[in-house]
C-alpha cells in the first residue's frame, strides 16, 4: 500500500529522515491518500494515492496542499508554516511543547462533509485522509537511542452514530514486530450505541470523552443539522469536540537496520455528515532523550528542566546532592533551586515503547548581591542636593532606577556606586541594579528615599478686615486657608511693624479675638518640614469704642404641642433698636434699658428664632436664637359610626397617632363600662336613640387630640336594611350597600344584572357597589341582589331582593 523512502547515515550522528518535519514547507519524502470511506474505514477506502516520488498532482514531492477527495476546491491535507490559532479549539495550529518550538505542523483533513446520495461525486460517506513516512532505522547497537518525536491535536464533530462510525483519528507506527501500541493514538467521540448502523440520535458519553482530553467548543458547526426537527430546531448544532496538542516520544533502537512507519489518518463519519480533522507535528532531532534547560544557571535560582512527554512512562529525576527539589520529580517536567554547586542532572523516561536516559552537566555561578544604599534624607522643593552611596553589593552595577511611587520604575544611565541627586521637587525612590554575566538575574539594592518637603507657604487669613466694639465678648474668629505646612504660632501688633508672639503659643488655623481696647493686626507663621518658615497675609481688626450690645434671652430651647404657642422672653440691657426673624414676630427701637420684650409664637413646625439686637456706632449686632420645637399633632381615631340594635354589647376600640403611654376620656358616658379607656364596652337599651362620643387622647407630654363616633341605637331586631335604589357618581348614594343592624359578620353580599351574571360580591360590612364591572359602568336597570349575615346572638339573616340603578 505505502511507498516508503529510506534514510541511512551514521548511528552515532542519528539524523532525522529528511522533511520528516515538513521543514521544507511540502510534503516532499511523504506518501499521501484520500479517499471516501462509504462502506467503512480501511484499505477500501482509499480512492487517490500520492507517490512520495512524483511530483504534484500525482505525488507529493513539492507539493503542500492536497485536495479532498472528488473536491478539488478544498484542502484536504496541508502544510502549515504561519502560527495562528484553530478557530474551535483555540490552541496554536504549530505548536510550542516542553519548551519546544515546533517551526512546522500539517492540518489533515478539514470541516468539508458528503451527505446524501453522491454530493462532489463522493458518493454518500466521509472523507478519508492519511499521511505516512517509510523509515529506515539507521545501524548500530541497539544500546543506542534512535527516538522520534511527534505532536498531535485534533477537532471532531459529534455525528451522534453508533461509535464505530464516529470522526475519527489515529496514529500509526509500524515495525516488523507489529504496530508499537503505545505510540500508536486513535481517537472517536465515544456514544452509548443506542442507535442502528448508519443511524443518527446515539447519546454521547461525554464523561469518556473528556477523560480522553476533549472539551466541547464554544463555536457551532459551520455545516446545517441535518436533523433541525429532532435537535431542538438549531439550524447549526454546538457538537465540535476539540482535544489540545499532545507530545508521543519513541525509541525505535530495538530495530536497528530495519524499516518501520508511521502514518497519520483523519476520517470523517462513515455515513458523511460530520468531519474530523487533526494536527501533527514532529520534531526534527533523532539523538536519544535530550533534557530541555540551561546548563549554566546562577546560584540560589529556580530553574525547570524538561523532556517530551511520553505516553504511560515513568520519570526518575536525580539532581547534585545540595539542590532543593521544588515540583514533582515524576513527571516529565522539573523544577529545581539550585546552589553554589554545580553537577549533573540526570532524568530516566521508560515505558513499554521506550528506556530512555539523559544527563546535563550543570555548572553554578556565583550571585549577584545588590547590597544597601544608604543616603535617604529629606529635602525642600526646589534646589536641593542629596548622595547615595552603594555599599556591600557584589558583581556590576548594571542601572540605577528611581521611582515616584515605589512601583513604576525609571532608569538612570549610573554605573558607579554613588549618585548625586539634585533639585527633586516631589518625594523620590531609588535602588541599584547589580548583575553578572548575562546567566543570572540581577539583583536589586535596598531602597533610599529623598523625602521633599514642599516650600512653606503661609496662606491667607480671613476677614482681611473686621471691628470689634468695646465689650464684645463673642469675639471675631480669623480662619487660615491656603497654608502649605503647620502653623508655629500667630503674632499680633498694633502698629503693623512690631510684632509679638501670643503667649501661649497657639498652633491652630483659628484664632478667636475678643477683648482688645486698640485696633490690632494679626499673622501667622507657618513652616512644613525642614523648609524655612513663611509668614500668612495680614489681618485687621479695628476697634470701636462704641459698647457691644448686651441682652438676656430666655428660654433658649422649648417644646410645645402642636396648635399652642411658646413664649419669647429677652430682656435688653444695651442697645437701641431689635428685629426678629422670621420678621412677622416684629421689631422696635428702644428708649430706654432696660428694654423687656415678651413675643408670643405659633409655629405649626420646628421653628428657630432670631433675636437680632443693635446698638447704633457699633457696626456688630448681637445675635441670639430660639429653638421652638413643636410635637406632632395628636390624631384620634374613634372608630366609624355605626348601628346597633337595644340589647346588642358594643365594643369601642380608640386609637391614637402618639406612640404613647396615652390617656383616655369618653364624653357623655352613656352605657359606657369605663370611660377612661381607649376600648370601653357598652350595652343599648331602648331608651337610647342616637349618641355622639368625643373622646380624647392625652400624651405623657400634654398634648392631646379628639376623635367622633356616632352610635345609632334602633329598636327593631337584628336585621339587614337594603335600599332599593342607589344613583353610582353623586355625591350621596353613590355606593349600593347593605346595612347591617345587631350583625357580628357577613357572609356574603351579592349583586346579580338581569341576565344572571354576577357583578358584586364581598363579605365587609361597610363595603358596596359602585356600579362598575372589570372598569366598565353598567347600565341603568333593575338588579337583584342577596345577602346573609350572623347577629351578635349567632342567629343567620338571609335576604333577597331587587333595587334599580339610576343614571
Amino acid at each position: 500500500m505505502f511507498l516508503f523512502i529510506w534514510f541511512r547515515s551514521s548511528s552515532q550522528i542519528q539524523t532525522c529522515p529528511v522533511n520528516i518535519n515538513f521543514a521544507t514547507g511540502d510534503l516532499t519524502h511523504w506518501y499521501a491518500y484520500t479517499g471516501n470511506n462509504s462502506d467503512g474505514n480501511g484499505e477500501g477506502a482509499i480512492k487517490q494515492r500520492y507517490d512520495s516520488n512524483v511530483t504534484a498532482p500525482n505525488g507529493t514531492t513539492g507539493a503542500f496542499f492536497l485536495t479532498e477527495y472528488g473536491l478539488p476546491s478544498k484542502a484536504g491535507i496541508q502544510v502549515i508554516s504561519s502560527r495562528t490559532n484553530d478557530p474551535f479549539g483555540g490552541f496554536p495550529t504549530i505548536p510550542t511543547i516542553n519548551g519546544y518550538n515546533y517551526n512546522y505542523s500539517i492540518l489533515l483533513g478539514s470541516t468539508a462533509i458528503t451527505r446524501g446520495t453522491g454530493a462532489n461525486g463522493t458518493g454518500a460517506g466521509g472523507y478519508i485522509r492519511g499521511v505516512s513516512y517509510g523509515i529506515h532505522v539507521p545501524a548500530g547497537p541497539a544500546t543506542e537511542p534512535y527516538t522520534m518525536t511527534y505532536a498531535y491535536a485534533m477537532v471532531l464533530e459529534n455525528g451522534t452514530h453508533v461509535s464505530s462510525q464516529q470522526p475519527y483519528i489515529s496514529v500509526t507506527l509500524k515495525t516488523p514486530a507489529g504496530v508499537i501500541t503505545c505510540a500508536s493514538p486513535n481517537y472517536l467521540l465515544p456514544t452509548f450505541g443506542n442507535v442502528t448502523q448508519g443511524g443518527r440520535g446515539a447519546t454521547l458519553d461525554s464523561a469518556t470523552a473528556k477523560r480522553n482530553g476533549f472539551k466541547v467548543s464554544g463555536n457551532r458547526s459551520p455545516n446545517e443539522n441535518p436533523d433541525p426537527n429532532s435537535s431542538g430546531g438549531e439550524q447549526y448544532l454546538q457538537d465540535v469536540w476539540t482535544k489540545g496538542w499532545t507530545e508521543v516520544t519513541y525509541d525505535l533502537s530495538p530495530y536497528r537496520g530495519q524499516d518501520v512507519s508511521l502514518t497519520f489518518e483523519a476520517d470523517n463519519c462513515v455515513p458523511g455528515g460530520h468531519f474530523a480533522y487533526g494536527y501533527i507535528a514532529i520534531r526534527n532531532s533523532c539523538a536519544g532523550l535530550v533534557i530541555n534547560g540551561d546548563s549554566l544557571v546562577c546560584n540560589n535560582t529556580v530553574v525547570t528542566y524538561s523532556v517530551p512527554t511520553l505516553a504511560g512512562a515513568t520519570y526518575d529525576w536525580t539532581i547534585p546532592g545540595d539542590w532543593t527539589i521544588l515540583s514533582s520529580d515524576t513527571s516529565n517536567i522539573i523544577q529545581v533551586k539550585s546552589t553554589s554547586n554545580g553537577g549533573s542532572v540526570t532524568v530516566r523516561e521508560k515505558n513499554s515503547c521506550a528506556d530512555l536516559m539523559d544527563t546535563i552537566q550543570i555548572k553554578t555561578l556565583p550571585s549577584p548581591v545588590g547590597g544597601t544604599l544608604v543616603g535617604s534624607a529629606t529635602v525642600c522643593a526646589g534646589e536641593n542636593s542629596s548622595t547615595l552611596n552603594l555599599l556591600n553589593y557584589s558583581g556590576v552595577i548594571k542601572n540605577w532606577l528611581s521611582s515616584s511611587d515605589g512601583n513604576t520604575w525609571t532608569v538612570i544611565p549610573n554605573y558607579t556606586p554613588q549618585y548625586t541627586v539634585e533639585n527633586l521637587g516631589d518625594s523620590t525612590f531609588y535602588k541599584v541594579e547589580v548583575g553578572k554575566g548575562d546567566v543570572c538575574p540581577s539583583d536589586s539594592s535596598s531602597q533610599a528615599l529623598v523625602a521633599v518637603d514642599q516650600k512653606s507657604v503661609g496662606g491667607l487669613i480671613s476677614p482681611l478686615e473686621s471691628t470689634l466694639c468695646l465689650g464684645q465678648t463673642a469675639g471675631e474668629i480669623l480662619t487660615l486657608s491656603g497654608n502649605t505646612g503647620s502653623v508655629l504660632n500667630w503674632q499680633y501688633s498694633n502698629d503693623g511693624t512690631s510684632w509679638l508672639n501670643l503667649l501661649p503659643a497657639l498652633n491652630t488655623t483659628t484664632n478667636t479675638v475678643r477683648g482688645i481696647t486698640v485696633s490690632t493686626q494679626y499673622r501667622l507663621i507657618d513652616k512644613n518640614g525642614i523648609c524655612p518658615a513663611d509668614t500668612s497675609s495680614t489681618a485687621s481688626i479695628l476697634f470701636d469704642p462704641v459698647s457691644f450690645p448686651q441682652a438676656t434671652a430666655y428660654p433658649a430651647d422649648t417644646t410645645i404641642c402642636y396648635g399652642t404657642s411658646a413664649s419669647l422672653n429677652a430682656s435688653i440691657q444695651t442697645g437701641t433698636s431689635y428685629t426678629w426673624e422670621p420678621v412677622s414676630i416684629g421689631n422696635s427701637n428702644i428708649g430706654t434699658t432696660p428694654y423687656d420684650l415678651l413675643s408670643q409664637v405659633t409655629p405649626e413646625s420646628t421653628t428657630d428664632y432670631i433675636l437680632r439686637v443693635v446698638n447704633k456706632g457699633c457696626p456688630n449686632p448681637l445675635l441670639d436664637s430660639f429653638h421652638v420645637a413643636v410635637l406632632a399633632p395628636v390624631i384620634v381615631d374613634a372608630g366609624r359610626d355605626t348601628s346597633v340594635v337595644a340589647g346588642e354589647p358594643l365594643q369601642f376600640h380608640a386609637f391614637s397617632s402618639d406612640p404613647g403611654p396615652d390617656t383616655f376620656s369618653w364624653l357623655p358616658v352613656i352605657e359606657l363600662n369605663d370611660p377612661s379607656i381607649p376600648d370601653p364596652l357598652a350595652t343599648y337599651t331602648p331608651e337610647d336613640d342616637i349618641i355622639k362620643y368625643t373622646v380624647k387622647a392625652t400624651t405623657a407630654f400634654g398634648c392631646s387630640g379628639v376623635g367622633f363616633i356616632t352610635v345609632k341605637v334602633f329598636k327593631t331586631k337584628p336585621d339587614i336594611f337594603v335600599p332599593n335604589a342607589f344613583t353610582p357618581g353623586l355625591a350621596v348614594n353613590t355606593l349600593f350597600r347593605p346595612i347591617p343592624v345587631g350583625i357580628s359578620s357577613l357572609r356574603y353580599f351579592r349583586i346579580y344584572n338581569r341576565v344572571g351574571q354576577l357583578v358584586y360580591n364581598t363579605s365587609a360590612i361597610g363595603s358596596g357597589w359602585d356600579g362598575m364591572l372589570n372598569g366598565s359602568p353598567q347600565g341603568a336597570g333593575g338588579y337583584v341582589w342577596m345577602v346573609q349575615g350572623t347577629d351578635y346572638t349567632g342567629n343567620v339573616i338571609t335576604k333577597s331582593g331587587t333595587m334599580v340603578l339610576v343614571r
